[in-house]
């Protein structure tokens, strides 16, 4: 008989709230899925893509067996002893040989899978492991770090009460992002109280419905961020008051900005002097203005100067710390780094700049690809797919290929799987407990655990079990405080509690081991299926002691009333004023920094090098990775989710389409640096001339009902290179990729 259970969707970052109805002939089909209308934070809200999640679930490229490869290349199944005891054996060998820190760590989680992600932290601590990085690498960093310097903390917009709305590089009506996205939208279109700016080149769905529509060619959205931050200072619309009692800097920054020739960066940008005027007009008059940037500026040329720029903007009109405008939420646990690093790191051999602990993802290959001898010499990857997902997939498969040892912890047999040494398979999103750590609403935010659906299959192991075996068959967890903190548990919660944080203070091996030792004794307290859960214990806690205020506003007493909540299922876990934002601005002084000497100079490059020029090689500027109504990260293998566009068509504009001699549906054939692909061609009014684009989620093989394996559409990083980088961040280029485009002659 089918049933209905409660969960969340996992293909973006808002997570939202849906009920799946479950049957079939095996009981593992999701027959039905709708939004949950009782989730606090979406409130039955869904878009098209989480109706399809039983091709996730159900996935015929499912491993459910650990796998080692063979001299000749094959893989053999083995057990988990023999897979756990090697593994740990030939970790400790290049720990030994070589240092932890040439062992590398990829993942942490997809987008609904953060708690393997502080488990995975047990047993890089106890390896020794230095260097990190995820998909953040080559998407957030440089904003992370432009966060960092500004707030000490990282900041988002509070869109539901916002008199003016501002999308950078974003199309929320397909990439979400925001609570509610659609509806929120419709809402601000529709009160004319309000406005909505869209910056980006594309005429996408959020477009349609904005006010203001600023269309910079691609890669030039720094001119037009520089000239509106000019246009503030030129026509005085900054917030004098705000800026004296809230930041500091702004006297030495007020040069700098007079210093831009508006007129020259708008024709840098191709955008009309009077629209951005208005536009900036807009903001600066707005009670309440929220902005929202994304990967069309962070995956982009001098992405890290558009973020600063983006946030010079709202700051000096006076837009944070107040409803409907820029906010910093709590986080149960946090995402990123925050504050203010005290020491910057570099990559060991190419010595590129670290944010947030994370290794930027274009220069990883780098650090492989050498005869350095710091290079790294093995691999843990982990609910990722690198060689398919980062730039300059066909560099990624000569760098698992020269590594010692690659270990890929995954459910599918992915394209990184396919260059491993072990295979470990685990368990769906769905049949283990999870969550997600993209906690950022405000004021009242949202923690949603959710618990199992379905049991897992035979031979899988949820990762907290992995990292613990790991660490056990190594011998590095102690057995003795484990066996203590049992007998305590044993006893009573409380003495269980005292127990534990004696041993964390007074122990920083221990602490680093915390999560695990939190798994194997708490853990085993817990339902069946909701194990990994044990972890949030200690972050429930934390946040209970650092935020007591906010908690308690939110209906929980204390730290173990708010983990009871969390255990029953989507809970608001803080609740505040918009004023509590300044008690998280972690700056030396509690302002807002405007100074930040190392974007002065990027500004001062930018307005030196004037506008860009194409290069007549490649005179095209290629999206590699446009969100469409059918497109999603590769968790999604089976193409049979999407209703159309199968094969991700390459959209041109007309103007383009009639200059180059292509036809709508015609096969044309891309090049870049990389490689080149040939593609069917869409053309479209939603493009300017010179930009082309991709859609995401596309070029995975998957096998059909007779076990062949059959390729699907362009995966895109097929033709991204990771020379295509920001000079800060190292964040790939991925939304204006140089390309020329032909017509294929079919014979």
């Amino acid at each position: 008989m089918s049933e209905w259970h409660r969960s969340a969707c996992i293909l973006c970052e808002s997570n939202c709230g849906i009920e799946i109805k479950i049957g079939g002939e095996d009981g593992r089909t999701f027959e039905r899925i709708r939004g949950d209308k009782a989730h606090p934070g979406s409130k039955g809200y869904t878009c098209e893509k989480a109706l399809r999640l039983d091709h996730y679930q159900n996935s015929r490229d499912r491993i459910t067996s650990p796998l080692r490869r063979r001299p000749d290349g094959t893989f053999e199944e083995v057990d988990w002893d023999t897979a756990i005891g090697e593994i740990a054996a030939r970790l400790t060998d290049i720990r030994d040989d070589h240092g932890g820190d040439k062992i590398f760590y990829f993942g942490g989680g997809g987008q609904g899978n953060h708690l393997p992600g502080i488990y995975a932290s047990a047993t890089r601590r106890a390896l020794g492991i230095r260097y990190r990085s995820n998909a953040l690498a080559q998407e957030k960093t440089g904003e992370i770090w432009v966060n960092s310097v500004m707030f000490g903390n990282y900041v988002r917009g509070d869109f539901e009460h916002c008199e003016t709305a501002v999308f950078i590089g974003k199309n929320p009506w397909q990439s979400h992002g925001i609570p509610e996205a659609r509806r929120t939208l419709k809402a601000i279109a529709a009160d004319p109280d309000r406005k909505m700016i869209v910056i980006d080149p594309r005429l996408t769905k959020t477009a349609e419905l904005a006010d203001i529509h600023l269309r910079p060619r691609p890669g030039t959205d720094a001119y037009l961020l520089a000239a509106m931050a000019a246009i503030l200072i030129e026509e005085n619309l900054v917030d004098h008051d705000f800026i004296a009692g809230h930041t500091t800097g702004w006297l030495e920054l007020i040069p700098h900005l007079a210093g831009v020739d508006v007129e020259e960066m708008l024709q840098g940008s191709g955008v009309a002097e009077a629209e951005a005027r208005e536009a900036t007009r807009v903001i600066a008059g707005s009670e309440s203005v929220a902005v929202f940037e994304d990967l069309g500026v962070q995956m982009n040329r001098h992405s890290t100067l558009s973020s600063f720029l983006e946030k010079l903007i709202w700051v000096l009109t006076g837009n944070f710390a107040k409803s409907g405008a820029q906010n910093i939420p709590t986080a149960l646990i946090p995402l990123t780094a925050t504050g203010l690093a005290k020491r910057e790191m570099r990559t060991p051999v190419a010595g590129e700049r670290i944010i947030s602990g994370l290794v930027p993802a274009a220069t990883i290959t780098e650090e492989i690809l050498t005869d350095h001898p710091d290079r790294y010499r093995a691999m843990l990857i982990e609910s990722a797919n690198p060689a398919h997902s980062m730039p300059d997939s066909a560099s990624w498969r000569q760098a698992l290929d020269q590594l010692d040892l690659v270990v890929v912890v995954d459910i599918a047999m992915t394209e990184t799987a396919r260059h491993a040494d072990y295979v470990l398979p685990t368990s769906t999103q769905y049949e283990k407990a999870e969550a997600t750590t993209f906690t950022f609403e405000f004021p009242d935010n949202v923690f949603y655990l959710r618990p199992p659906v379905l049991d897992p299959p035979d031979g899988v192991l949820a990762e907290p079990e992995i990292h613990a075996r790991l660490l056990e068959a190594m011998g590095l967890l102690d057995g003795d405080a484990i066996g203590s903190l049992n007998e305590s548990l044993n006893e009573s919660g409380e003495e269980f509690g005292m127990n534990f944080l004696s041993m964390v203070n007074s122990s920083p091996d221990f602490a680093g081991m915390s999560p695990v030792a939190l798994y194997r004794t708490l853990g085993r307290k817990m339902p069946q299926g909701m194990e990994s859960a044990a972890v949030l214990w200690g972050a429930a806690h934390r946040l209970a002691m650092s935020n007591p205020g906010a908690v308690q506003k939110a209906g929980h007493d204390d730290g173990e009333k708010l983990f009871e909540a969390i255990l029953s299922g989507p809970v608001v876990f803080t609740s505040e004023e918009a004023s509590a934002s300044w008690g998280r601005v972690r700056t030396q002084d509690g302002n807002i920094n405007l100074l930040v000497p190392e974007m002065l100079d990027e500004l001062a490059a930018l307005i030196e090098a004037g506008a860009p020029q194409p290069d007549p090689d490649y005179p095209l500027a290629l999206s590699a990775g446009e969100r469409r109504s059918f497109t999603a990260n590769t968790i999604f293998r089976d193409p049979e989710w999407r209703k159309k566009d199968a094969e991700g068509a390459l959209r041109v504009s007309p103007g383009d389409a009639g200059r180059l001699g292509l036809r709508d549906g015609q096969l044309g054939l891309v090049t870049t640096k990389a490689g080149k692909v040939e593609v069917v061609v869409e053309v479209s009014e939603t493009m300017l001339d010179g930009h082309i684009s991709l859609p995401n989620g596309h070029g995975v093989d998957y096998p059909d009902g007779d076990g062949d394996r059959r390729l699907t559409g362009t995966s895109t990083n097929e033709l991204t290179s990771i020379e295509d980088r920001d000079d800060f961040a190292g964040t790939p280029w991925h939304k204006s990729v140089p390309a020329r485009l032909e017509p294929v002659t079919v014979e």
